[in-house]
């Protein structure tokens, strides 16, 4: 049963396994589904679904294969203002049968879509509950603020929203993994960066919980205070971020970068410095990249210790001359005596703790138009800035290159 939805979830990037679906199978086979489209949709993402970034995939799936019906817009304003009337209250002990005649596996969405068109030729005044015409109330597939397990609402506002319908809205889309991130998801991906130690000096004036529950176990039930040092996050970031030419479209992907980092206060040190396409002897202090407001790349290398975990954004993208060749900075009136390929791999070597984050979509990093992104991945760990590449990053940061 379904087995082309179990396939259409695999190509929207749901990974779904045998032994899920076996178990969704052995649900509906019990009748956890109660014959309802909308108790389907919920169960069978509850059992194939894992985490709420592919909660979006999911509804795509969903209303492709189950395929999304909408009111059509040729209602009458005289069906409309049927529906606006008062409604009767709704007799929750009609029979079970009536309720539950639409099965799920024989919906057929397209024979229900022309039903309700003949429905609304065909009828001639208002209705109020009952099971056939369009109205309110009742268990008829047409209407709203009644009850039927797959129909049409009809005007008034959603009680049983249809699954198809529900699954159209998308509500989850922001929880994608693959999607660019935003301020707060790259605050909490940092936030991952955390690593605690605690102080070797200092007045012990934070109480340790957990020692104080178990030494108060082991000495019979009679409170005993255990003090402890508190811990220091020991994590120092460097951002180097690309500024101006090609980055010009992820100006705002930037700034909300630029506005999470500045909003950081976990770190032991944060700093954040910029460069133009690529880094050849100097840094820059502010995005305008001017040399007024630089710092030599040799004092930078000679002022920070290799401990801190060097995080690049830019799309890698110039032409082959500025990574490859001496003077190949496009800069006006500025030179360079060493290939900026150089100084990148003198910036890995330094830190050993480093990542390259690229707005640039990985399917387009293998093209022939790209050959210096190929060259800067040989150099840093190269990851897409998304959710997902992010997380990716962040645990790479944890390792020595």
């Amino acid at each position: 049963m379904f087995i082309n939805f179990f396939y259409l979830l695999k190509r929207e990037g749901v990974p779904v396994s045998i032994t899920e679906w076996m178990t969704l199978m052995e649900a509906l086979s019990k009748g956890m589904a109660a014959s309802s489209l909308t108790s389907f949709y919920y169960l069978a993402r509850a059992i194939l679904v894992k985490s709420e970034t592919n909660f979006d995939k999911y509804d795509l799936a969903f209303s492709k294969y189950f395929q999304g019906i909408e009111t059509p817009a040729q209602i009458s304003d005289q069906v409309l203002n049927w529906l606006e009337n008062s409604l009767p209250p709704l007799d929750m002990n009609i029979d079970l049968e009536e309720r539950l005649k639409y099965q799920l596996e024989n919906l057929d969405l397209n024979e229900l879509k022309k039903t309700f068109e003949e429905r609304l030729k065909e009828q001639k005044a208002e209705h109020h509950g009952g099971s056939k015409w369009v109205g309110t109330g009742g268990t008829s597939p047409f209407g709203h603020s009644g009850y039927h397990p797959g129909g049409i609402r009809v005007g008034g506002a959603s009680l049983r929203r249809s699954a198809v319908k529900v699954a159209g809205e998308r509500k989850y889309y922001e929880f994608r993994g693959d999607e660019t991130l935003g301020v707060r998801q790259f605050e909490v991906a940092l936030r991952k960066l955390r690593q605690f130690t605690t102080r070797l000096e200092g007045p012990k004036d934070l109480l340790d919980l957990d020692t104080t529950i178990s030494e108060t176990c082991n000495n019979a039930g009679k409170l005993k205070l255990v003090w402890t040092r508190p811990s220091k996050n020991s994590v120092k970031v460097i951002l180097l971020m690309d500024s101006g030419g090609s980055m010009g479209p992820y100006y705002r992907l930037c700034n909300q970068l630029f506005t999470a980092v500045n909003k950081t206060t976990q770190f032991k040190s944060m700093e954040i410095y910029y460069f133009h396409n690529c880094v050849y002897d100097q840094l820059y202090l502010t995005p305008t990249c001017r040399q007024s407001e630089s710092i030599k790349t040799e004092e930078f290398l000679r002022t920070h210790n290799s401990d801190h975990k060097l995080i690049f954004v830019g799309d890698a993208t110039m032409a082959p001359s500025e990574l490859t060749e001496v003077n190949g900075i496009i800069d006006w009136g500025m030179t360079n005596d060493e290939p900026g390929l150089t100084w990148l791999e003198r910036l890995a070597h330094h830190f050993p703790h480093n990542v390259w984050l690229n707005p640039v979509a990985e399917t387009y990093w293998e093209s022939s138009s790209s050959y210096t992104i190929q060259l800067i991945k040989k150099v840093f760990p190269m990851f897409e800035l998304t959710v997902d590449g992010l997380e990716q990053a962040v645990k790479k940061l944890k390792v020595r290159q």
